[in-house]
């Protein structure tokens, strides 16, 4: 049973083409392209919101160097968040549920935080590394443990996605699950498990939208820290 319930999120094949790669490149594919006429339909002029709330909001305490990474994160959110509001839908798989992908996102924008810093301001970046006013006796010990927990901020990126996602799926699939067995024995208590999966379901999206919005607003601290 528990296998068959974690088989949902094996990256599946067709033809020996993984859908992982359309799940992908779905997102991109929704999103609509900015045109040059006066007037705009309702979807883009809602893409355009959007994309100029989020900017204000993440962009807004950081310094004038951190905003060149205003496209790399207003596009990073927009793809984790059309992927995991896409992978709620029956039949499709969500690519962000798998560990190594996150990671994949996590890993190369953490460390070109760290390298920016390094670059513009190492003696600051190096003393995050260190409190001011630290013991003598403490300071081997300090500088241990931040960086440990500077080397552990990627993973924490990845894991937190993952685990959100993972745990909401299997939530879904067993209160969906439990409906099905209990429709025809007991109909009352299946209505009651229906209406727990409605809200349940409510309640996915909006943690995906949260948790994308969460991913880049840690990644955007980190870049506030080295610029």
């Amino acid at each position: 049973m528990i296998l068959s319930l974690f088989d949902q999120f094996a990256s599946p094949s067709f033809m020996g083409i993984p859908l992982i790669l359309i799940a992908l490149v779905t997102p991109w594919v929704i999103l609509l392209t900015p045109c040059t006429r006066w007037t705009t339909n309702r979807f883009t002029s809602l893409q355009a919101w959007l994309v100029k709330s989020f900017s204000k909001q993440i962009f807004s305490p950081l310094n004038t160097p951190g905003h060149t990474w205003a496209l790399i994160l207003t596009s990073l959110f927009i793809f984790l968040l059309f992927t995991n509001l896409l992978g709620l839908l029956p039949y499709t798989f969500t690519p962000t549920t798998q560990l190594s992908l996150n990671l994949g996102l996590a890993i190369p924008l953490w460390l070109a935080t760290v390298a920016v810093g390094f670059r513009n301001q190492p003696t600051a970046s190096l003393g995050h590394l260190l409190p001011e006013g630290t013991p003598t006796l403490l300071i081997p010990i300090l500088i241990i443990i931040e960086t440990i927990s500077l080397f552990i901020r990627p993973m924490a990126l990845g894991v937190r996605l993952t685990a959100n996602l993972t745990a909401g799926h299997l939530l879904i699939q067993l209160i969906s699950s439990a409906t099905m067995a209990m429709l025809l024995l007991a109909p009352a208590v299946s209505i009651l498990t229906f209406i727990t999966l409605v809200t349940l379901t409510v309640l996915e999206i909006a943690v995906a939208m949260i948790q994308a919005y969460v991913f880049v607003l840690l990644l955007s601290l980190y870049l506030q820290e080295n610029t």
